[in-house]
């Protein structure tokens, strides 16, 4: 429940009081009573825990409020960010532009958005919140502003939950009932009477209870066996972050003790080393280390820097004061309190003291009045208990929601289940068909939406098919049903199907409380194939590349090769598979260990006819990107020899403009061969990304600002444009065309389109 620091200073806040009054009480040593070993290593006696009578006077003891108070205000700080970037106020108009078919995927379907410009002012609300968190003024409206206008947006689209989204509306709800403006507040100041009074300590408890879950059941859930035996992140043991480390290990042992082993142990046991005072010191430089390296390695907004923020929580609750201690004092005046002279609290319980304690309180710089418990002191424990049990049981309330489990429990997002998950998506097929006509087709998979995550949660996809079904008719298509074809990998193991593609999903069944009854089973019994897959994809040529795929008996695979794949065969693994070449019309029965070339630029279809599900896979070769690299490796050779002036054959005009320097784009605009333009950019392009890689650290920080200050701008000014357009109506339509201009105007990088990606470009692996 409490560290022992909680309990440090119950009357005295800080670390000097206390040893001035060791120095004047030093006669009277003798009768104070020794602490328990227990009283020592939480904060608290066996007795405090005897009744309930007890145990609320515990989790009213007083606090000092100063660890709250500066949490308070780094945690208004970090959202106000956070709208701006993740809550997504710098493309609000891109996501709620009014009249847009999109489809949306609410918690609960009566919920839609506002009008555009009401949609801004819902952000502003939630903004004008956030501050009023950080600033402690008019603190509980600022709390209510914040959450009641976060979880709408959290509630509105499920496609961005993730479970510190879901944290930060847990923190703003208990800060919302929380004493947290006692300390270094604007409302300190309004209301001389709450500047620096003791808060209860509840507040503590339960803040530090609910970052010791965050991190123990985000440990529990590692205990999965894809994280225990490497398989759910191994991708990330390539990071540059992790360089150091392959120094002396290689990277499969990189991926399998550092990056699972230790974040495992790190969150399994987090809690419990921030708790201690003799182990805090090595929790939170892991902790921090950790933190640090999760903002490299995600893009989580302001997740790290918010657990961050949370470490201090643990430490005694008087740090502030002896830190901000130590600065000159003419920053007095800007600073937190540093005096120790804490003012009761109603909020608090006050036991009566004994006579023999007598001359101790009389050593307190503010002793405080004998209180009685009352309601509220009864409340504010209750609620506690009651809040941290429901906080364990939620992660495992999954039995309760089974509509939301597919091959993952629940809806992801308050289960702490960090990347214990990775998918791939090999394969996405929409299928409608028009109920009167019969008419078959296809649809491009994420048509109105602009969201993906729809083709893993099987509440999404049922959200999904029904805005389909009431979208296509505007398309001539009556009565649609909607079938989906979803292939997806989890955790490096076949690709298969989640979702049965025989069923109308329009027409399906879906409850939030039974189990889904259109979803396919995960083939776990296959995933002892994923150290075979290593073996062969180890045996291949860097140009060869190799899909997985396991099917159930019954369905097949309608699959179309590429011209660009001009080498593509299929070789079954397990199971018993019929290939038929549409084209040619012939069918080719294989047993496992057989092969067959299928046609590039054709359709076939590979039908599993074993009573088992099948395995195999798909090896198969670029040849268009093959030929690429090799006329972009000879370049390169014609290129140096140009350089080095040891080229003595002339030129054929479609090469000259090899001749030109790196940074000539004008060489690149007037090459006439399509070949040397994309090698000419490439190159052009490789030597920007190696130039932003070896900038300095200033030069960093200097592009980082520079492109969230444009962000941060976009969103204000468009926020502006909102509150004009609801105040005084809407402008005239070349005007809203100039400001809607000027607040999207970019750095000049942005414009030039140097950061624009190679993604649409080929040969890049490299890079």
């Amino acid at each position: 429940m409490e560290a022992r620091d909680a309990s440090a200073g119950a009357y005295v806040g800080t670390e000097s009081v206390k040893q001035s009054a060791k120095k004047d009480a030093a006669p009277k040593a003798e009768k104070t009573q020794t602490k328990s070993r227990m009283e020592e290593l939480f904060g608290f006696k066996r007795e405090d825990l005897s009744s309930w009578q007890n145990l609320v006077a515990l989790l009213n003891r007083p606090t000092d409020p100063a660890s709250l108070g500066i949490f308070r205000c780094l945690f208004g700080l970090l959202m106000a960010i956070d709208i701006t970037q993740e809550r997504g106020l710098s493309h609000l108009d891109y996501k709620y532009l009014d009249g847009a078919p999109v489809c949306r995927f609410p918690l609960f379907n009566f919920l839609e958005p506002l009008p555009l410009d009401w949609m801004y002012l819902v952000y502003l609300v939630m903004f004008l919140g956030a501050l009023g968190i950080m600033l402690g003024c008019f603190y509980r409206l600022s709390c209510l502003m914040f959450i009641s206008t976060y979880w709408y947006i959290f509630f509105l689209d499920k496609t961005a939950w993730n479970n510190h989204s879901y944290l930060y509306g847990l923190i703003g709800f208990q800060l919302t009932l929380m004493d947290a403006n006692r300390y270094w507040s604007v409302d300190g100041l309004r209301k001389p009477s709450i500047r620096n009074a003791h808060v209860p300590l509840w507040n503590y408890t339960m803040l530090r209870t609910q970052i010791f879950i965050v991190y123990f059941i985000a440990g529990i859930k590692k205990l999965d066996a894809d994280w225990v035996e490497g398989y759910s992140m191994s991708y990330l043991a390539h990071h540059w972050l992790f360089d150091p480390f392959k120094v002396i290990l290689p990277v499969e042992l990189v991926s399998l003790l550092v990056v699972h082993g230790g974040g495992l142990v790190l969150d399994l046991t987090a809690g419990y080393l921030l708790f201690f005072d003799t182990t805090r010191p090595f929790a939170v430089f892991f902790v921090s280390y950790f933190h640090c390296m999760n903002s490299q390695l995600f893009s989580i907004g302001m997740f790290s820097y918010t657990m961050l923020a949370t470490s201090p929580l643990f430490c005694y609750p008087d740090w502030p004061r002896r830190f901000f201690a130590r600065f000159p004092s003419f920053l007095s005046e800007m600073l937190p309190l540093t005096s120790a002279e804490i003012q009761p609290s109603a909020s608090c319980f006050y036991p009566e003291t004994s006579s023999s304690s007598t001359s101790d309180r009389r050593e307190t710089q503010n002793p405080a009045k004998p209180s009685k418990l009352r309601l509220k002191h009864k409340l504010g424990a209750l609620f506690t208990i009651l809040y941290i049990a429901e906080q364990f049981f939620m992660p495992y309330s999954h039995f309760i929601t089974k509509g939301y489990n597919n091959w993952t429990n629940g809806l992801y997002g308050y289960s702490w289940d960090m990347m214990v998950h990775s998918r791939s998506h090999q394969h996405v097929k929409i299928t409608y068909k028009d109920g009167k006509t019969g008419e078959i087709g296809y649809l491009n998979p994420g048509v109105f939406t602009q969201s993906r995550r729809w083709k893993d949660h099987g509440d999404m996809l049922k959200q999904y098919a029904t805005c389909l079904s009431g979208l296509l008719p505007n398309y001539n298509i009556s009565d649609p049903e909607i079938y989906f074809d979803i292939w997806v990998s989890i955790n490096e193991r076949f690709q298969q199907r989640i979702f049965d593609p025989r069923v109308d999903i329009v027409k399906a069944e879906w409850s939030p409380f039974k189990p889904n009854p259109w979803l396919m089973p995960l083939l776990v019994d296959l995933s002892p194939w994923r150290t075979k897959f290593q073996e062969i994809e180890g045996s291949l040529d860097n140009q060869t590349e190799i899909v997985f795929i396991a099917d159930f008996p019954g369905l097949h695979l309608e699959n179309f090769v590429s011209e660009d794949l001009g080498n593509t065969s299929i070789h079954v693994l397990q199971g018993q598979v019929n290939v038929e070449i549409v084209e040619e019309k012939k069918n080719h029965t294989l047993q496992p260990g057989e092969q067959i070339q299928v046609p590039a630029g054709a359709y076939h279809k590979v039908y599993t006819v074993s009573e088992s599900p099948s395995c195999y896979m798909y090896v198969y070769v670029n040849t268009t990107e093959a030929a690429l690299l090799q006329n972009f490796t000879k370049l390169e050779e014609i290129q140096e020899r140009i350089r080095n002036g040891t080229e003595t054959e002339p030129l054929p005009p479609e090469l000259l403009p090899l001749k030109a320097a790196d940074d000539d784009q004008e060489a690149e605009v007037n090459a006439t061969d399509p070949v040397v333009q994309l090698f000419l950019k490439r190159q052009r392009r490789m030597k920007e990304v190696k130039k932003r890689r070896e900038a300095g650290v200033l030069e960093r920080l200097n592009r980082f600002a520079v492109k969230k200050y444009y962000a941060i701008r976009r969103g204000f000014l468009m926020t502006s444009i909102a509150m004009r357009n609801l105040m005084f109506g809407l402008p005239p339509v070349e005007q809203l065309r100039r400001e809607v201009a000027f607040a999207n105007m970019k750095e000049p990088e942005a414009e030039a389109n140097t950061d624009e990606t190679l993604k649409q470009e080929i040969g890049h692996a490299e890079l």
